[in-house]
Parts: C-alpha cells; sequence; structure tokens
C-alpha cells in the first residue's frame, strides 16, 4: 500500500471517465483518505454517485474562478484533514468554439478563459494551499503533447499547457524548500469529457495507439499507476518534470 495513511484532494472530476477520479480511485486502493472535488452541484452529483458507500473519500466543491469558493475549500480541507500530502489538479477548459477551426481566430475572451482555468487555476490553488500542504507532500497536474506540438483542433488549449509546464517548474523551485515536489502526468490523447471538446478525437486516439511503440491501448488506468508513483514516497527525488503516459508516442519522429 503505496499511500497508506496519507491524506489528499483531487481537482476536480466530472463523472466516472475522468482521469482525475482514476487517479482518485487509484490512491485509495494504496491506503490514502481522498478529497474528491467538483466544480459545482452539478458535477458534485456526479461525484456523489462515484464515491457512495466508500469512506474513504469525502466529496468537497470548489469553483476555480471563484475566490470565495478556494478559501471555502481550504478552510474545509484544514477542517477535514489537518494537512494534505498531496493535490492533483486535473481541471481544463476552453471555448468549444476556440478548439476548431484556425488558432488565430482565438478571442481574447477565449485565450484569457483557457489559460485562466488550464493553467493559473494550478498557481492560484497551490499559493492557497500551500499552508494546508505537508512538508514532503506532491502535487500533480495533467498536460498533453499539445504544449510543444501542433495538435489539429487542440488550438488555444495548447498554449495553456505549455503554460501550465512552465507553472510546474516555477512552483516547484518555490515549493521545493519544504520538500514539496510538483510533476506533470502528459497522457496521450484519452476519451474524456473534457477532451471530447477537441473535434476528432476518436481518431486521435486511434492514431496514437496505432503509432505509439508499445502498439497497445493506454487509459485512465495507465495514467492513475503513474500518478500513484507521484503521490508517493517513491518518487522524493523527482520534481519539475513531465512523465508521458502514451505507450511512448512522444519519442516518434514519423
Amino acid at each position: 500500500m503505496l499511500l497508506e495513511g496519507k491524506k489528499g484532494i483531487v481537482l476536480s472530476i466530472t463523472n466516472k471517465n475522468s482521469i482525475g477520479w482514476a487517479i482518485a480511485e487509484a490512491a485509495a486502493q494504496h491506503g490514502a483518505q481522498v478529497g474528491v472535488g467538483a466544480q459545482g452541484e452539478r458535477t458534485l452529483e456526479n461525484v456523489n454517485k462515484l464515491i457512495e458507500g466508500k469512506p474513504a473519500f469525502r466529496p468537497l466543491t470548489c469553483d476555480f474562478m471563484v475566490d470565495e469558493d478556494i478559501d471555502r475549500l481550504v478552510d474545509e480541507v484544514k477542517g477535514a484533514y489537518g494537512t494534505i500530502d498531496f493535490f492533483v489538479h486535473s481541471a481544463a477548459f476552453a471555448k468549444r468554439e476556440d478548439l476548431q477551426g484556425r488558432f488565430i481566430d482565438t478571442s481574447l475572451d477565449g485565450f484569457n478563459l483557457a489559460m485562466d482555468v488550464s493553467a493559473y487555476s494550478l498557481v492560484r490553488l497551490c499559493k492557497a494551499l500551500e499552508p494546508v500542504l505537508a512538508d514532503d507532500a506532491s502535487v500533480v497536474t495533467i498536460s498533453y503533447l499539445g504544449s510543444t506540438r501542433y495538435a489539429p483542433n487542440y488550438n488555444v488549449m495548447g498554449l495553456a499547457k505549455a503554460a501550465l509546464e512552465a507553472a510546474v517548474r516555477y512552483l516547484a523551485a518555490d515549493l521545493g524548500e519544504r520538500g514539496i515536489r510538483v510533476n506533470t502526468l502528459s497522457p496521450g490523447p484519452v476519451n474524456t469529457v473534457a477532451a471530447r471538446g477537441v473535434k476528432g478525437l476518436i481518431d486521435m486516439i486511434g492514431y496514437v495507439q496505432d503509432r505509439a511503440p508499445l502498439k497497445r491501448p493506454y487509459g485512465q488506468a495507465e495514467v492513475a499507476g503513474s500518478g500513484v508513483y507521484l503521490l508517493s514516497d517513491l518518487s522524493r527525488g523527482v520534481t519539475g518534470q513531465i512523465i508521458f503516459v502514451d505507450s511512448g508516442y512522444n519519442i516518434v519522429g514519423m
């Protein structure tokens, strides 16, 4: 049990196919107590169904765009757990119209929204949660290869993920004095609610799996396995890194 006695939170979860839920479930299986976050009341209903009858989990809500929600979240986490040993940030959003057509047509409003929810929210939450993060805690976020390469229809989200990955490096430097490590998981395309906003997702999944060195499917379970490693003490010497979970597709040139 790699996470026996550890406590942490995973934000945010939409449904059973969410990567965040896969990580939360795997963490609980390894002995952790997990606060499971929804963005609002609508998704909280789904979260409550997922954790019903499972004492390792606790429901939370937090809208990353509302400062009062973040303050309330910190108070709730402190009251429930005192301090936490891990925080998983699994959140991204862009307007649907900004995930199709030409990137050059991205509106300023759409650009700012994608950056705020998908990248700055990690910075905002790390700052807010810093007082309740235990020494040697682990912070993990989720990115995608579109941060450094062109991916059709990924558009503004590619820039948001690039900013997210840069933020991870700077946060790793800021929090490293307390032994807190900050890392990124970068799965290939996975069929989730968030990813379905990208036009042609199913074709992208097939393309990657056909060309990846391992020649086999990957998905939420594989991402969760790498997530448990990063949350556990096995990764005490790892920070500021990107771990790809895509059957090796990221190394392919042609």
